[in-house]
């Protein structure tokens, strides 16, 4: 006990007095006991919260802890050591029919959900958005920035109808995350600079008014389909007139068009050619050949960007095609590496997205649109998307966007295709639902903070368990697991020297937070 004294007459003085040194006795083992303590649960027992949602009984809260043995062998084995894919962005995209279903909402209500969707205090912490140069399929109608036909000087260019739907809808999220950061593309050029002189690729007697007779330009004689691909037959033209006058004219156009949003106060940082390229569409849509889309990238597109708006990217996409080699045509030109930055995948893309990341290490590789399904809002469609997530983050992926964070009643498009969407609202009761897709979104987004490093992932394809690991900013751990079966499913993550044992409910999503 002398240690405890540095003065040896003191010692003397509290040895004579038998409670004093019982005293000391108790706080010495006191002492010892609470720093064992504080090692054992330091190194043995690190606790976690576990979130869970299953159909009918969302976001169930409780605390688990980490184990010094593994229960089965470990799907995922993190060592401390990995780097990672930075992750930087969730998104969404802001349509005119989205626009319609929150103002069917109260003021309050609506003011609710933007605050869950884009504030960093939010739910699902969207910090970037998309949206489309002209209509896409979930705008009301047809319409673009400039209609009239051989306007080479862009002299009736306009962005009048965008300031009454997207422009509104685009601020109302800025008051929520003013440091938002936007993308576009567009879904189809005017009409009157394409060979078929309408928005859409195919004619259909239903949706559209554009003559079958047109469609001819699509395939001509091609009969040749492949089966297990994505178009089964590629279109023979680009439907964008290949001329000069024309493409140096729809290259001015993506610079006006960033000019007009920029006066807005909404900076676009990324643009796309194309959307969907690959989608031979009865909605707003354009189809190009790899010849076509090397040629407006690198000669056109990408020289008056970096003359006109050097801040600005360029990234091959949205790529919709699992035709691995019509995207490894285009990529491959030598003049690539210098016309763009990155490249974007979305629907069956996503199935070539590791092989050409593989092959392709230099650029930045982004999700461009979440599958939206058929309208069902179900908890299918949320384990569908739980596992995309999955998939695009565990492949690299930087920034992930959804399609439409609401829609109203059917989520039919104004071309007749019925969709998903986060939130769901009644027109006639005025009432929104946030439904099971927006849980699974949560499950990633409200704790994937932008800096976040995505350090391993098991696809979920096979047994129909995924799994990530990922490491936020703030250096805590964060486990993201699905299980898509009938039963419940044990698994075990390793973490360093211990482990994450845990049984999944069936058809459960769960997010592990280290605390």
């Amino acid at each position: 006990f002398i240690a405890y004294y540095p003065h040896p007459k003191s010692c003397i003085y509290k040895l004579n007095s038998s409670r004093n040194m019982r005293n000391i006795i108790r706080k010495t083992i006191l002492m010892s006991g609470i720093a064992l303590t504080l090692s054992i649960s330091n190194i043995y027992a690190q606790s976690y919260e576990w979130i869970s949602s299953t159909e009918g009984n969302t976001w169930q809260q409780a605390k688990i802890k980490l184990q010094t043995k593994a229960a089965q062998a470990p799907v995922l084995d993190i060592d401390g050591s990995e780097d990672g894919t930075t992750f930087k962005a969730w998104g969404t995209c802001f349509n005119e029919l989205g626009w319609d279903a929150l103002n069917m909402l109260p003021r309050t209500q609506q003011e609710t959900i933007l605050r869950q969707l884009f504030s960093p205090e939010g739910d699902l912490k969207f910090n970037m958005g998309r949206f489309s140069m002209n209509a896409n399929d979930y705008a009301r109608d047809w319409y673009s920035c400039d209609e009239v036909s051989g306007d080479f000087q862009l002299k009736h260019f306009n962005i009048n109808r965008d300031k009454t739907t997207l422009i509104p809808f685009i601020k109302a999220a800025q008051q929520y995350n003013p440091n938002m950061t936007f993308w576009t593309s567009p879904w189809s050029p005017p009409s009157w600079m394409k060979i078929n002189h309408y928005y859409s690729v195919r004619s259909d007697r239903n949706q559209n008014q554009m003559s079958p007779l047109s469609d001819v330009a699509l395939f001509e004689n091609n009969t040749e389909k492949r089966d297990g691909v994505f178009p089964h037959q590629l279109a023979v033209n680009d439907y964008f007139i290949q001329d000069p006058r024309y493409l140096q004219t729809y290259a001015n156009y993506f610079c006006k068009f960033i000019d007009a949003y920029k006066e807005q106060g909404i900076p676009v940082s990324m643009v796309m050619f194309q959307n969907e390229s690959w989608s031979y569409t009865n909605y707003p849509g354009c189809a190009w050949t790899p010849e076509g889309i090397i040629c407006f990238n690198v000669e056109y597109l990408a020289p008056t960007l970096k003359k006109r708006h050097p801040e600005v990217k360029v990234y091959l996409g949205t790529i919709n095609t699992n035709r691995y080699d019509i995207i490894d045509q285009v990529l491959s030109d030598p003049r690539m590496p210098e016309t763009i930055q990155g490249v974007g995948f979305q629907w069956e893309g996503g199935q070539i997205l590791p092989r050409l990341r593989a092959k392709y290490p230099q650029y930045k590789y982004v999700q461009t649109e979440s599958e939206c399904g058929w309208g069902s809002f179900d908890w299918k469609a949320a384990e569908h998307t739980f596992g995309l997530m999955n998939h695009y983050l565990g492949n690299g992926c930087e920034e992930y966007t959804f399609w439409n964070a609401i829609l109203y009643d059917g989520g039919f498009s104004g071309w007749g295709w019925k969709q998903n969407a986060l939130i769901h609202v009644d027109s006639k009761a005025g009432t929104a639902t946030y439904t099971p897709e927006y849980y699974a979104v949560k499950h990633y987004s409200h704790y994937i903070t932008p800096g976040s490093k995505i350090l391993s992932y098991k696809a979920g394809k096979d047994d129909k368990t995924p799994v990530m690991i990922v490491m936020t900013p703030q250096k805590k751990q964060v486990v993201i697991a699905g299980n898509f079966n009938g039963e419940a499913k044990e698994v075990t993550v390793k973490l360093g020297n211990r482990y994450l044992c845990v049984t999944l409910q069936a058809h459960s999503l769960n997010t592990f937070v280290e605390k």
